[in-house]
């Protein structure tokens, strides 16, 4: 399933729209692409919990949900939570400096997307949501941004200037932007009285502070005009990553490999905004949130090299 791609102007691939469907739990399929960011290993300096317990419950095989008793391997992504082989105790929670809204494409195939990575690992900062029952994000534009990459979209480092225009009643913008005719529907806009640049600057920390939520699209590439044309969309400051190589195993055939999966994005923005806004050293703070992926590509690499794919 594709997310937005936060580079510039790619989108996030999450899966092949016409690949076969299947669960992210058939990690043997040979069917799986390979994205050619497979050669090396990317993940292998994240600092990461023990998996040991991801270890054991691969050689259990699949186990019950605890809510659905549905069969599953290693968690439930209906009912977000760990399988019975897998104590909760033993995955790992990671605090996030600010909360998430993922809005998932209800065409989107429950098992083959990472969005439930997020919630299974910051349950207490993540929500997902099924398009259409979403959320009314009017009267909070001042303090949440959209990851979605377009002719408006800003970098993370710049997000606290462009949020501190941005009024409790409306979305501000420049003179300049206001006057342009927007890529999807104009917002209602009052504008606060512009700012000397060198001050917002200056308190880029305590503006950056601002952004209380970002919000993240789920779903393919093909299926995200639906949701980001949404009239609750409108007028949220859009946010684009800097350009990074996936290392998602259905990568969409024929799109680049910047097309990255929906956790990859969330965790990227995370280290950009830690960096970029919070003005902190990066110490791996949300390395845990690619717990689950990290393992799993592991899995799916070492199948392909058993295979002779590689």
């Amino acid at each position: 399933q594709l997310t937005m791609s936060l580079n510039s102007s790619t989108p996030l691939n999450e899966e092949n729209a016409q690949g076969p469907k299947r669960n992210t739990e058939c990690l043997e399929s040979p069917e799986l692409q390979t994205p050619s960011s497979f050669q090396d290993n990317p993940l292998q300096q994240l600092q990461l919990a023990s998996q040991e317990v991801l270890e054991k419950a691969k050689k259990s095989g699949r186990s019950k949900c605890p809510r659905c008793n549905s069969s599953r391997m290693f968690y439930c992504y209906t009912c977000f939570v760990p399988v019975e082989t897998v104590p909760t105790k033993e995955i790992p929670t990671v605090k996030l400096p600010l909360k998430i809204d993922i809005i998932k494409h209800p065409n989107e195939t429950d098992g083959k997307s990472t969005a439930v990575h997020a919630k299974l690992l910051a349950p207490d900062d993540v929500t997902i949501y099924k398009y259409p029952c979403i959320p009314e994000y009017e009267e909070k534009r001042h303090e949440i941004a959209l990851v979605f990459p377009g002719p408006n979209s800003v970098s993370v480092k710049d997000i606290a200037f462009h949020l501190q225009k941005y009024t409790k009643k409306g979305v501000c913008a420049s003179d300049d932007d206001c006057s342009r005719e927007p890529l999807l529907k104009q917002a209602k806009i009052e504008v606060e009285e512009e700012k000397n640049p060198n001050e917002c600057i200056s308190s880029s920390r305590s503006e950056g502070n601002r952004l209380k939520k970002i919000i993240f699209i789920d779903s393919t590439w093909n299926q995200t005009n639906k949701i980001i044309t949404d009239e609750r969309l409108q007028g949220l400051l859009q946010i684009e990553l800097k350009t990074r190589k996936t290392c998602f195993w259905r990568h969409q055939k024929g799109k680049p490999d910047t097309y990255l999966s929906t956790i990859e994005a969330i965790y990227y923005f995370l280290v950009d905004y830690h960096q970029e806004i919070l003005k902190e050293s990066y110490k791996g703070q949300y390395d845990n949130l690619l717990f689950f992926f990290s393992f799993m590509y592991t899995l799916i690499k070492d199948a392909k090299c058993c295979a002779g794919k590689e």
